[in-house]
């Protein structure tokens, strides 16, 4: 009965990608405009798919050298599944940049009749990207599971067979980390050098095409903020299905779902995670026809639509889900309908986050515009002002996530009753499941974010094209709301991230439990103590490294660009093209060659804990996460809310565009680029990629423990 029910999973995921599919042929079947722009256009997708093709290349080494340690180490169905959510992530991403870089220039043509069309056609080309990420890795995780845990007959089969399918996961966010930091770096190479030498310089606008970075950086746009963003939420939906079924394996083992003949409880705990993400599915294909407006409306109130029409829809799904399961529940004293109440906590929670991070980040709101007042003294208080405004923002989204987690936990167990005696509550599968909520319309969520890179680059290929004035201001109040939407995500991600990543550390200390009955993680360790520490200071270092690599790229890019304008006659008088292939040339290189260090350090320092002592590992999880998350926060609020900042000025307020204020707010834009693009969201993939790595090679790490 469990695989019957399972079904339903894969078959929601083969829905969501026909529809992508066929979202993404009706993008590609509008009119791309003139010659002029479709010639830009292509140079974007070929920069694109060189970039993209390199980095695949650098990863099929990576996957291949961790799947053969796996294959030894744990055993070859863990490595054929880590394989699996490799290529499946970076298929998603792929698939993703593929018709984002083509939609690009349909946008700007579209822009030439309405915004309305506009919008229509980016927003369609963003939850393309949406529906191949969660369809991708709802089918592949769905029909691992079915493989080696729901068609198995003992719980102790289960147990050991997801970890296995834990592979999977480890797969989509070794590739998630490297195609984010990698893209991150790429994107934000190119930006600040555009910026800082063509607007601060050079004095010439953004995108103007004698500016020779002006490729790189649309090109950065689609590898960094629709592949790598693509990428990132592919390991957070993944982790967010995944953390739940393995602690509702893990308690079906322990017997807190009563003896086998009350089995029908396990089926549910276990299969209902895929079955909610298999409804987000559907209900962001629904929410799809919601994303409706016309010329002057306000865009984000149309995307919101589509929004809240999805995450409506998805609660109602998940209620009959539950009420389905507490007619048929068989323990006594349990009640699983309470968990309906744990699901809809995570769901407020990232709303209501998703509201917080617009609150902080758009130029309708007084942070931004904070910002922007205080750009008239100069850089320095502007730069000032946006610490202080990424700090703040912390606030609320860490007690909502608080919140969050406290009510899921306490609804958790009215649901399911304890067992006697029992280590670990079985409300902690009720916070398990208010990250599932969180992340269950993804497909959307994704949407709404990947749309806004499509809209930046076709104000771009408007500005190089020389189209009038009210064309790039149409693709302009589709770029504004996109940088919200993306901060937004952004918010959902990271917080989504939190929540899952305290599922698997909760599985983790159960694996070694199980293994250990004496093993612990208490404060009155000395070992854990140090883990602690060491793991509070792994995002510092990963931001300290990832910002230095957007710096020294964006060294090399500035006095590329400026030596092509000292160097090349007629540049500024469009008698002669820029050398655009350079500007490439340098993004792409710095990318590849400064992404490996950091990556590589969050795959090897858990695995070398673990190896060295297990309760250490979980000391310093717990310090990774809690940093993590607070970073994550205050890096990408602060790179938002500077970005909108200075296209408030540029919308005429305080000078508007080339004043000493547009001036100040382009060089906190530039500092915020790495923060938003680059360092920050590439720390919820860290720390649930150094959970799940630990909760993968817990087999390993438990061997070395039995061989002292």
């Amino acid at each position: 009965m469990t695989t019957a029910v399972a079904w339903m999973a894969p078959i929601c995921a083969a829905i969501g990608v026909c529809m992508a599919g066929y979202l993404g042929s009706w993008v590609l079947k509008q009119d791309p405009g003139p010659d002029k722009m479709n010639s830009i256009s292509i140079k974007i997708q070929q920069g694109a798919q060189a970039f993209l093709m390199a980095e695949y290349k650098m990863l099929a080494v990576f996957v291949v050298v961790v799947a053969l340690i796996m294959c030894f180490a744990l055993s070859p169905w863990t490595a054929a599944a880590f394989v699996t959510g490799a290529i499946l992530s970076a298929a998603a991403g792929y698939a993703g940049m593929f018709v984002a870089t083509r939609a690009n220039t349909r946008t700007t043509h579209a822009a030439e009749e309405s915004v309305a069309k506009a919008l229509n056609v980016s927003f369609k080309s963003g939850l393309t990207m949406g529906l191949c990420v969660a369809s991708f890795a709802l089918m592949g995780l769905s029909l691992w599971l079915i493989l080696l845990v729901f068609g198995v007959d003992t719980f102790a089969l289960m147990h050991e067979h997801v970890g296995m399918v834990e592979g999977f996961a480890t797969g989509a966010s070794a590739v998630a980390l490297f195609a984010r930091v990698g893209g991150g770096i790429y994107t934000k190479a190119a930006d600040v050098g555009a910026d800082l030498v063509g607007k601060v310089e050079a004095g010439i606008p953004e995108d103007d095409p004698r500016n020779p970075a002006t490729i790189a950086d649309n090109v950065g746009d689609n590898v960094g903020d629709v592949a790598g963003m693509g990428s990132d939420l592919f390991e957070s939906y993944t982790g967010s299905i995944l953390a739940p079924t393995i602690l509702a394996v893990t308690f079906a083992e322990l017997g807190y779902f009563g003896v086998f003949g009350q089995y029908i409880d396990s089926i549910w705990a276990i299969v209902t995670p895929v079955l909610i993400a298999g409804c987000g599915i559907i209900t962001s294909i629904i929410g799809l026809f919601a994303v409706r407006t016309k010329e002057g409306s306000e865009l984000h109130k149309a995307l919101n639509r589509g929004t809240y029409l999805a995450a409506g829809l998805e609660i109602i799904a998940i209620f009959v889900i539950f009420f389905l399961w507490n007619s048929q529940s068989q323990i006594e004293g349990a009640q699983p309908l309470f968990l309906f109440g744990s699901v809809v906590c995570g769901l407020v929670a990232g709303l209501l986050i998703g509201k917080t991070t617009e609150y902080f980040c758009s130029d309708h709101y007084n942070p931004v515009h904070k910002i922007a007042e205080a750009s008239e003294t100069g850089a320095a208080t502007n730069i000032i002002e946006g610490l202080s405004t990424g700090m703040l923002s912390t606030i609320i989204p860490i007690l909502l996530v608080a919140f969050a987690i406290i009510g899921a936990y306490t609804f958790g167990n009215m649901a399911l009753p304890t067992p006697d005696g029992a280590t670990i509550k079985a409300g902690l599968f009720g916070v398990a499941l208010a990250a599932t909520g969180m992340l269950s319309n993804t497909a959307i969520t994704v949407g709404v974010d990947a749309y806004g890179p499509v809209a930046d680059n076709a104000g771009g290929i408007a500005e190089m094209a020389g189209l009038p004035e009210e064309i790039r201001e149409r693709t302009d109040s589709l770029d504004a709301v996109g940088n919200t939407t993306a901060a937004i995500a952004k918010g959902f991600a990271i917080a989504s991230a939190g929540l899952a990543a305290i599922s698997l550390f909760v599985s983790y200390q159960a694996t070694m439990h199980h293994a250990f009955p004496n093993f612990e993680l208490t404060l009155t360790d000395p070992m854990i103590i140090a883990g602690i520490f060491i793991g509070a200071m792994i995002p510092f270092m990963f931001a300290a490294l990832t910002m230095g690599a957007v710096s020294q790229a964006a060294h090399a890019m500035v006095e590329e660009v400026r030596r092509q304008f000292r160097e090349i006659p007629g540049i500024m008088e469009y008698k002669n093209e820029p050398e655009y292939d350079k500007c490439v040339a340098i993004s792409t290189q710095s990318a590849l060659k400064k992404m490996l260090l950091p990556g590589l350090l969050a795959v090897i320092i858990p695995i070398a804990i673990g190896c060295f002592n297990p309760a250490m590992l979980g000391g310093f999880l717990a310090g990774a996460v809690a940093t993590g998350m607070l970073l994550a926060i205050f890096m990408s609020n602060s790179g938002g809310a500077w970005d909108n900042a200075k296209k408030y000025i540029e919308g005429g307020q305080h000078g508007g565009k080339g004043s000493e204020a547009h001036k100040a707010a382009v060089v906190g834009d530039t500092v915020g680029d790495p923060f938003k693009d680059t360092s920050g969201p590439s720390m919820n993939i860290l720390i649930n990629l150094m959970t799940i790595i630990a909760l993968t090679f817990s087999p390993l790490f438990i061997m070395l423990q039995g061989m002292m």
